[in-house]
Formats: structure tokens, sequence, C-alpha cells
């Protein structure tokens, strides 16, 4: 306990670490298929290492994800389909980062608790004006303004999951076509963050320590979450994670 408080971002506190633990456990068990992790991890990470800092500690543990995502899902999609997302996401990537860099900790803690919500509440509209919402895809501004919003969200807060999620779903992909695009479009975008995140400090040292130390509850959420989709019915647990989700963004505006 004491080798991890002078070594390391987390606390020499039993259930602190457990939480952490928790939170990188909800990593893998995004990128094994469970999506709704993702928000839930990122709450997590912001209410134990406050809300700058946990951006900056939950990148690498997101890059490695994201390489192990690829490298299952490599046969899928390619990256000429990421082309046309890639120079408004690089926008959205400085935009956020300039953003993050004019913000103390309790603001970017409220403003990633605000994204958080506001993503909730558009995969509900999603999910119940699928058809509608598809409708406006059409629009050419739509590629632009997918990728500038998942590049700035993805700085902010590392929840660019559902907006990236709408717009392939948009391009009508089969799944192994969409698992590949999305596997390599976060890999590439999560890479591009690094010298901004070092830049603003919250990629140092004392963070890679305490990634190398959580690194396992990210295999071990990997593992898990194959188990999880071969026994539990995803829907059901999706909608578990929505509420517990929803009660974490909350405590973290207003806790």
């Amino acid at each position: 306990m004491t080798w991890l408080a002078e070594h390391t971002l987390l606390p020499a506190d039993s259930f602190i670490l457990l939480l952490a633990f928790l939170g990188s456990m909800c990593i893998g068990l995004s990128k094994a298929g469970l999506a709704g992790t993702s928000t839930l991890n990122v709450v997590l990470m912001a209410k134990i290492f406050g809300a700058k800092p946990s951006v900056g500690i939950v990148l690498p543990l997101l890059i490695v994800a994201d390489l192990m995502g690829y490298l299952i899902n490599r046969k899928g999609g390619s990256w000429k389909a990421l082309v046309p997302m890639v120079p408004p996401a690089i926008a959205g990537v400085v935009v956020g980062w300039l953003l993050l860099g004019k913000i103390d900790n309790a603001a970017a803690r409220v403003v990633i608790g605000w994204i958080i919500l506001v993503l909730l509440v558009f995969n509900l509209v999603l999910n119940a004006r699928r058809q509608q919402f598809m409708a406006l895809t059409a629009h050419k501004g739509f590629t632009w303004s997918m990728g500038f919003l998942a590049g700035a969200v993805t700085m902010l807060a590392n929840a660019a999951g559902p907006v990236m999620t709408v717009y392939l779903l948009a391009q009508h992909l089969e799944k192994k076509e969409h698992l590949g695009v999305f596997s390599r479009f976060f890999l590439f975008i999560n890479l591009f963050k690094v010298p901004f995140s070092a830049d603003l400090g919250i990629i140092n040292p004392t963070s890679l320590m305490t990634n190398l130390v959580l690194f396992p509850g990210v295999i071990c959420g990997i593992l898990l979450g194959w188990q999880i989709l071969k026994r539990i019915p995803q829907k059901p647990f999706e909608l578990v994670l929505f509420w517990l989700t929803a009660f974490a963004a909350c405590w973290l505006i207003w806790g």
C-alpha cells in the first residue's frame, strides 16, 4: 500500500483501489462488446483520480485495449474507411485540448459529468427514433459534425464511443466491418491524443506507473466480458449499466 501511494496516483485505500480496478475492468468489458461499460469507466476514474488527471490515466489503458481490439478485428473494415472522419476528428481533438488546458479540475469534473449524461440521452433518442435519425445522416455535414464531436469528446472525456457508433450505423456496415473500422478509429485517435495529453501534464511518469498497476484489470475485463456475453442477455445488462452510469454522472456533477 505504501509503495502504491509513493510511486503511483493510487491512494493507500483498499476501497479506492477496488474502484480503480473496477474502472480498468470496464475498459476491458467495453472492448469485449459490452459498450455501456465505457461510460461507467469514465465516471469512476474521474471520481477516483480527479477529472483532468483521469483523462490521462485512462488513455494508455485504452490504447492497449484498442491495440488488442484491432488485432482481433483487423480482418474487418479498412484504414481507408477512416479518411472522411480523420480531418474533423483531429480538429475536435485540438479544440478539446485547448478547452481542457483552460479549465480547472472542478470545472472539468462538471463538464465530463454533463458529457456523459448528454451521451446517455443521445443513446436513448437514437434507440427510440433510429429510422428518423438515420434520415439526417444523408446531409453532407453529418460526417464532419460527427467527426468533430468524436474528437472533442474523446479529448475531454475519453467517451466518444456512442458518437462513433452513430456514425458507423449510418454507414450500414456489416458487423465485422463495423468492428474493424471502430477499432481502427480509436486506435488512431487515441495514439494521436498522446502528445496533447503529455503537453497538459496528465500523462507523466507517475500516471504511467499507475497504468502498469491497473493494466491487469483491463485483461480481466476482456476475459470476463466474453463470458458475460455468452451467459447473460446483453440488453438487461446494458440497462443496469445505463442507470448506474447515470447515477455516477450525477454524483460526479453534484457530489
